[in-house]
């Protein structure tokens, strides 16, 4: 049995969404992928982490899509 995520990542920004999503959030995408791994949740959009991610806002991030 296959485990369905709680989150789909968006391909283009790598923000994670919730499965009924249609619309990326955070850069209006509508691209998404069930295969990801990781996540960080940016909380601080000037913080070192949210630069090496190139998050310009604060989200939950899948750190790998397939």
């Amino acid at each position: 049995m296959v485990e369905k995520k709680a989150f789909k990542a968006c391909k283009n920004c790598r923000a994670l969404v919730t499965p009924e999503t249609t619309v990326c959030p955070v850069c209006q995408s509508t691209s998404f992928t069930d295969e990801w791994n990781g996540m960080v949740i940016i909380l601080n959009q000037d913080s070192e982490v949210a630069k090496m991610f190139g998050a310009n806002i604060p989200w939950r991030y899948a750190i790998i899509i397939k």
